[in-house]
């Protein structure tokens, strides 16, 4: 059995969306991230650009250094924050992609093809796929909602209880692209991930840590999807 750490199986994502015969199935929602990304990017920056006219409005003319040095701050911060939502967003919009991605994946590592069906046999698909997507919302929601009222009481812990949640959700989201593609139970995969809390955290981890790097999260979909592949393949697939 592999001995890889979470972290050196994201890492693996980067050169695994290269193999010949995957591309399309990155390049597709990648197109889609950035035409995403690009067109409410460019409404936001729009909208600071009427908020900052009317703050310029107010402040004395001494003052009017200030909006220069605020400029990047704000650019910074709706990136950064930006980031969750844009990710979460994308992921819905690229499920049956992301399916098509761990799919082709696998069988490029293991040399066992699954049966294709064509286009048809995919859009037959979709609503299994987003079935599932609705089953991890299920599990994400009422579970986000308490971390984030222990993110308001506790200010010390509550951080690090919300990123440790997230990092755990990552998980959850990529490492269930190849379960779903065997039909095994979205309660069987937890379970599995639950066994290898290390090597689950480690991997959840440095994905929510690349995805709060601004551009550079419009790869991680694919990188992360990758690399929970290979971990599935290499630590949880059934023999």
């Amino acid at each position: 059995m592999s001995q890889r750490s979470g972290i050196e199986y994201f890492l693996k994502g980067f050169s695994l969306i290269l193999t010949p015969g995957l591309r399309r199935f990155v390049l597709v929602p990648l197109a889609i991230n950035l035409v995403l990304f690009s067109l409410l990017f460019y409404w936001l920056f729009l909208q600071l650009q009427d908020i900052f006219a009317v703050v310029e409005s107010y402040v004395p003319d001494f003052l009017s250094w200030i909006t220069t040095v605020l400029w990047p701050l704000a650019m910074l911060a709706i990136l950064i924050a930006f980031s969750y939502v844009f990710s979460a967003v994308t992921n819905w919009i690229a499920a049956p992609f992301n399916g098509l991605l761990a799919e082709r994946l696998e069988a490029h590592l293991t040399g066992h093809r699954f049966d294709q069906g064509g286009l048809g046999s995919v859009l037959k698909d979709i609503p299994r796929t987003f079935g599932r997507e609705f089953t991890k919302l299920g599990y994400y929601l009422p579970r986000a909602i308490g971390f984030l009222l222990l993110l308001i009481l506790l200010p010390l812990v509550g951080p690090v209880l919300w990123f440790l949640f997230t990092a755990w959700m990552m998980s959850i989201q990529y490492c269930d692209y190849p379960y779903d593609n065997h039909k095994i139970p979205f309660d069987h995969m937890k379970s599995d991930l639950r066994k290898h809390k290390g090597l689950t955290f480690s991997f959840g981890i440095i994905v929510t840590a690349f995805s709060m790097i601004p551009v550079v999260n419009l790869v991680v979909m694919p990188v992360a999807i990758c690399g929970a592949t290979l971990m599935f393949v290499e630590r949880f697939k059934p023999r």
